[in-house]
């Protein structure tokens, strides 16, 4: 019996560039940028004032009011992109609801809801609590709630793995396919972060960009003068089946999923491994899952964050991993427009990495002016590439030292 084959028939994603998966496409291509100074909150005192914040979300576009309210910010804004993804990919009903699931990764989870929460119990003590603060925070309700919209019954979680949990949320769905426990998944990841304490303890730790002077070139990935990570938030969802359960219902095949790596650096609480170890392990263990050889992947959406261990760290471990090809690797971070959206990035990130395949098109990595001289590959750096690319790598690192690289194959 021939291994199954994990296609992408959905996509749905909403950015700091736009509300859904083509305005957000069509922003990133054109390098357009998506931080600015923090509305809707009192910034003074914090070191960092800026985010990749969607300021115009409305829940209602795909939850009723009364649903929307029970909802924390995160899980509204996976069932906005759940909701996109599966429209996309034409399914309305499964034949069996228990070999269809949903897998939906945050780094955090109910952050803005606990805030609030906790300012409402001070103020108030126990009884000025929400009885509906616990389902509201708790990081698996996004995954939950999706599940109930659509009817699915199968395996339903949450992979919390700090920023490389949207990218363990879809290997952990290309599992259930290739097992043979599913024929459809709903997976990817959502976050909704921008909140005092986590502007304050990312910034305490000194993670956080503070070019507070010009918010637009803050995220610069590769850059000599970069100076941290841009907070962003929003959610990446994929809808993932079996080719031949997609190809028997006669759906649009977008891409493959045809292979991934995980790994952990077993080295620091936040640092990634200096030698890089970690990431060129997930890279090669993508790459042999996929059956690929090095020479065969022409472009990889890096992790980026634009700090200065992970940048330097990745471009050496790609080295590592490559050798002589990856001289001629398109890479790119589209960090450097949206921010880096911690547990949604792997899910924003693979929808991203399966349209720049099926559509020919790399998106660029914008403020890269002064490049790092440790960073001395093609970063597409300004512009996006016109390219037809068989293969590509998505990388996503986390906090705890976990790694994950997910492999795409073109399907036009």
């Amino acid at each position: 019996m021939a291994p199954r084959k994990v296609v992408i028939t959905g996509m749905g994603m909403l950015t700091a560039v736009g509300l859904d998966r083509e305005s957000s496409w069509n922003a990133l291509v054109a390098g357009t940028n998506g931080i600015a100074n923090i509305e809707g909150r009192d910034t003074e005192d914090f070191k960092t004032k800026f985010a990749g914040q969607i300021t115009d979300f409305d829940p209602h576009t795909c939850m009723d009011p009364k649903e929307a309210r029970k909802a924390d910010r995160f899980v509204q804004m996976a069932m906005a992109a759940a909701v996109e993804a599966m429209a996309h990919s034409g399914i309305t009903e499964v034949a069996d609801p228990f070999r269809a699931g949903v897998i939906i990764g945050s780094g955090i989870g109910g952050m803005l809801t606990f805030e609030n929460q906790h300012s409402r119990f001070v103020k108030r003590g126990p009884r000025g609590v929400s009885p509906l603060f616990i389902p509201m925070m708790i990081g698996d309700m996004a995954a939950g709630l999706v599940s109930i919209r659509f009817g699915f019954r199968g395996a339903n979680y949450c992979t919390v793995s700090a920023c490389a949990s949207g990218g363990h949320a879809l290997g952990a769905a290309c599992d259930q396919i290739l097992l043979g426990h599913a024929d459809v998944m709903i997976a990817g990841g959502a976050e909704a972060a921008i909140c005092d304490m986590a502007l304050s303890g990312f910034g305490n730790m000194k993670a956080l960009s503070t070019r507070n002077d010009d918010p637009a070139t803050a995220s610069r990935p590769f850059d000599l003068e970069r100076d941290g990570f841009v907070i962003g938030e929003g959610a990446g969802i994929l809808v993932i089946e079996s080719e031949e359960h997609a190809e028997a219902r006669g759906a649009t095949i977008l891409g493959e999923i045809c292979g991934y790596g995980m790994t952990a650096d077993a080295y620091h609480m936040t640092q990634p491994d200096t030698e890089g170890r970690g990431a060129v392990g997930s890279m090669k263990q993508a790459l042999q899952t996929s059956g690929i050889n090095p020479d065969q992947v022409g472009y990889i959406n890096a992790h980026g964050t634009s700090t200065f261990f992970n940048d330097k760290v990745e471009t050496a471990a790609i080295k590592k991993v490559f050798g002589d090809h990856s001289a001629k690797l398109k890479i790119s971070s589209t960090k450097s427009m949206i921010g880096h959206l911690l547990g949604a990035a792997g899910g924003v990130e693979a929808v991203i990495t399966t349209l720049a395949l099926n559509r020919g098109v790399l998106p660029p990595t914008i403020n890269l002016v002064n490049p790092d001289p440790e960073c001395d590959l093609d970063y597409c750096v300004h512009q996006a590439v016109e390219m037809d690319v068989e293969y590509a790598l998505s990388n996503s690192f986390g906090f705890g030292g976990h790694n994950v690289t997910l492999c795409f194959r073109a399907r036009r």
